[in-house]
């Protein structure tokens, strides 16, 4: 059922049952990998089922590890590949995964690839998910070839962008991007997250207290003040018209010692749900506070299609 390629280390599964490290937000920090996992609902062998797609970086290699959800979500059908610069025959492929008694095709070609700096491919790249001459899901912007090379046609489902995880490092600024509207198709929105905790007043030459601030695409959209008393909650900001509900929890940035995160939720709301945004994200937040490690139930309740999309970040504070 599992199938590896070179695991890297942040793909490394230890025991048989034991929780894949692209979960674990633990287990990213030990690795000291930087990570973006997407997670997206397209239909597999007659039912709508959950493909992740998780890359990891670190200083020598690029990882690349995709996932299928099994019957009634029990266990994931696994393939994973690692990308070292001097293993260039490894740079396309592929790999079959049986699901449930059906054959999925799992192609990649990222020889021409660009990352950019970056932990997953920026252009001239793609992976390709293959059912019954079906392309159910495609993944990157060399469509052409990917149909080409697989001589199926596109599933007449659209595969829709559920959820969006990512591990960023810093010591007080964290940035990434998302777009919000129609899955992917609008603008491209940049998100920038900034922590003060550490500085100090220039008139008392006292310690201030800690500030929060979230920019988008520049603008301020969220400023925090006394952190210490407001560490957890959330706020409702308009981008583009689109109403975005933003939720954060910085405790352990605050409160915490050793290797720690502040997480952040960026949920669109389209206008006809805006009312129940607010309790949508309650749920959310209580579930993170019973399960520090990471919001292990999310793909299932993204899986079935009341909470739409979301962006999770973890950020994780570097001394």
């Amino acid at each position: 059922m599992h199938d590896a390629i070179g695991i890297p280390a942040c793909f490394s599964a230890g025991a048989a049952h034991q929780r894949p490290a692209d979960h674990d937000p633990a287990g990213v920090i030990r690795s000291g990998q930087s990570l973006v996992m997407s997670v997206y609902s397209t239909k597999i062998a007659g039912r709508c089922r959950l493909i992740t797609v998780t890359w990891c970086k670190n200083l020598l290699l690029h990882g690349l590890s995709v996932s299928v959800q099994g019957q009634e979500g029990e266990d994931d059908y696994r393939c994973k590949v690692e990308l070292k610069p001097w293993y260039f025959w490894r740079k396309t492929g592929a790999k079959q995964l049986m699901v449930d008694g059906i054959t999925v095709d799992v192609v990649w070609d990222l020889k021409a690839a660009k990352f950019n700096g970056e932990t997953e491919p920026q252009s001239d790249y793609y992976v390709a998910f293959v059912c019954e001459e079906e392309v159910v899901l495609l993944v990157g912007d060399q469509k052409k070839d990917a149909y080409r090379r697989t001589g199926c046609r596109p599933s007449l489902i659209e595969p829709i962008l559920v959820s969006r995880k990512e591990h960023l490092f810093g010591k007080r600024k964290y940035s990434t991007g998302i777009q919000f509207h129609e899955q992917g198709k609008g603008k491209f929105h940049e998100i920038l997250i900034e922590c003060n905790n550490n500085s100090t007043n220039s008139v008392t030459g006292s310690r201030a207290d800690p500030e929060l601030e979230i920019k988008i695409d520049g603008n301020q959209a969220i400023h925090v003040k006394h952190l210490q008393w407001k560490f957890r909650g959330n706020e409702s900001v308009d981008v583009n018209k689109t109403k975005v509900e933003v939720y954060y929890d910085v405790h352990d940035w605050l409160f915490g010692t050793g290797p720690r995160y502040g997480m952040f939720i960026f949920k669109p709301i389209p206008s006809e749900s805006a009312e129940c945004s607010l309790s949508t994200t309650a749920q959310v937040l209580t579930h993170h506070q019973k399960s520090r490690g990471g919001l292990e139930d999310e793909d299932d309740d993204s899986a079935g299609g009341s909470s739409g999309f979301s962006l999770l970040v973890y950020a994780w504070k570097v001394e």
